[in-house]
């Protein structure tokens, strides 16, 4: 059997950050006729890829999946598992913004078949935060991870952004400092880029705000390493860190070449 993994992207926010070109929709309209539109698709592809693979990942990506009720995810993994082979200790992340779940609805997701979470912190610096335009606070970042570790989620993953405007290297060391001390087994650290289309572009394009140097860039990206190596999580990927045996499943599938 070929091990393969499956990408679910879930389009739907309440509204868009300044950096972001993921494919995403603000507004609920949509959201029964993509659930069926999606099915239909699960059907489709399960006719042409579902012979001799067995899955050993699904990620919910976005988009903003923790948008959506919990029983709407176990939908889409109940008709997935209709319709493909998974390994029984599969991988199934859902990528989740602070701001966007409670305790009681972190729980549920766990209880609808979600066993790995990563969540889109990017800062715990309140004004960073509020120059990505997130919806959440640093108290509220915290407490997001705290909860799913509470409802019984151990795979835990955060995502933190460097090389922001003004970000100095004390102020990205504190944000790592932060991390860490949190109940979290994985960290993926992405430098701010620039990407054709965003508010975050058009804003440096009208000169309102300066990006700094790739020099700047790359000695950030070499303290990230050196100090989250110090604090026994090791580099498996350019982006991703992680505690022995917390491997992302479904990065490892895209870094190895993997089909999905």
């Amino acid at each position: 059997m070929k091990d393969s993994a499956i990408y679910i992207h879930i389009p739907f926010c309440d509204h868009k950050c300044i950096y972001c070109d993921f494919y995403s929709i603000i507004t609920s309209d949509n959201i029964s006729t993509f659930l069926k539109s999606l099915k239909k698709e699960i059907e489709y592809l399960s006719r042409l890829y579902s012979e001799d693979r067995i899955f050993t990942s699904i990620f919910f990506g976005g988009g903003t999946p923790s948008l959506m009720q919990p029983e709407y995810l176990k939908e889409i993994l109940n008709h997935l598992k209709k319709y493909f082979n998974f390994d029984e200790n599969a991988e199934v992340t859902m990528e989740t913004n602070p701001g966007t779940v409670d305790k009681e609805k972190l729980k549920m997701f766990r209880d609808a078949g979600i066993n790995r979470i990563s969540i889109g912190i990017q800062s715990f610096d309140e004004d960073e935060l509020k120059f990505l335009t997130r919806i959440h606070n640093k108290k509220t970042a915290i407490d997001t991870v705290h909860n799913a570790a509470e409802v019984g989620f151990e795979n835990i993953s955060v995502d933190l952004i460097f090389n922001l405007p003004n970000q100095t290297k004390e102020k990205w060391i504190k944000n790592l400092e932060t991390a860490i001390k949190l109940p979290i087994k994985h960290i993926s650290t992405y430098s701010l880029i620039l990407e054709r289309g965003t508010i975050l572009n058009k804003m440096v394009l009208d000169g309102n705000v300066k990006m700094q140097d790739e020099d700047y860039d790359a000695d950030l990206y070499e303290t990230t390493i050196e100090f989250l190596l110090s604090k026994g999580f090791y580099q498996y990927e350019v982006s991703n860190f992680t505690k022995s045996g917390y491997e992302c499943v479904h990065n490892n599938a895209y870094w190895r070449y993997k089909d999905y």
